[in-house]
């Protein structure tokens, strides 16, 4: 009965030993209240950056196309375009502002025809006002921007895996996955610029003859434009959190000290 009793006493006592160890493992391992609020105020900004950068992607605001006001005729054309998607417009020359030489703006009322691209179904360039799209950049700019989006997604799964699990490991893998983000959405802008030229170079021989334009980019670029630097800015903040703390103080004399 004695031996049954110690046997009882020490197989207690190494378990608490090993919960005791195990509650001192995660509290080595766990965030201090100081780090989770500072990951969540960076995780709040890439938060910001993330919702611009689906509404950049996700709308066709990226550059307004708008021909020039003729005199004589009560309509005029404009058309605006994004990375999916496409509209024209017939819009009454007496809305368009009058000291404006050309047609718009777009979000002005007016007759729409709107049609998705066909670059990743059966391959055709688009045609507007007797010019074709180069489909090749187009779609390397629609690819770049939803690579962007693939890595924001991994990004905010490894910060929510150290928030929640602890894995401190993971929070420069989110760094660097959010700079990969933005730096990703800032090159789909620029190749979508060169789509932009590429289009208005590519005028069709064909009658009736194209038209004169005039562009400028819109809201939908903006907000891109915005996402990539908010989520390379939230990356760079993640990513210092993850470096060693600044020895100051060996830098610095404390104020205690006098030279003598």
């Amino acid at each position: 009965m004695m031996m049954w009793s110690n046997f009882l006493m020490q197989e207690e006592d190494r378990r608490r030993g090993a919960a005791g160890r195990r509650a001192r493992g995660q509290q080595k391992s766990g965030l201090s209240p100081e780090q989770e609020g500072k990951i969540k105020l960076a995780l709040l900004l890439t938060a910001v950056g993330g919702t611009l950068a689906v509404l950049a992607v996700g709308t066709e605001f990226w550059v307004e196309l708008n021909t020039f006001k003729a005199n004589g005729s009560a309509v005029c054309d404009a058309a605006h375009l994004g990375l999916w998607k496409m509209c024209t417009k017939r819009l009454w020359q007496a809305d368009v502002p009058s000291d404006r030489e050309t047609c718009g703006p777009a979000a002005l009322p007016g007759e729409a025809n709107c049609t998705y691209f066909k670059f990743f179904t059966t391959g055709e360039n688009a045609r507007i006002f007797q010019r074709s799209t180069k489909k090749e950049v187009n779609m390397a700019a629609a690819v770049i921007a939803v690579l962007g989006l693939a890595f924001m997604a991994l990004g905010c799964l490894s910060i929510i895996m150290v928030l929640s699990k602890g894995a401190e490991s993971l929070l420069r893998v989110g760094a660097v996955c959010f700079g990969l983000s933005g730096l990703l959405l800032l090159v789909s802008l620029e190749v979508f610029r060169h789509s932009v030229e590429a289009l208005l170079q590519r005028v069709s021989p064909e009658p009736p003859p194209a038209p004169a334009l005039a562009y400028e980019y819109s809201w939908s670029l903006a907000c891109g434009v915005g996402a990539g630097l908010i989520l390379m800015l939230g990356g760079g903040c993640l990513l210092l959190l993850t470096l060693p703390p600044w020895p100051w103080g060996s830098l610095c004399p404390k104020q205690g000290h006098t030279a003598t």
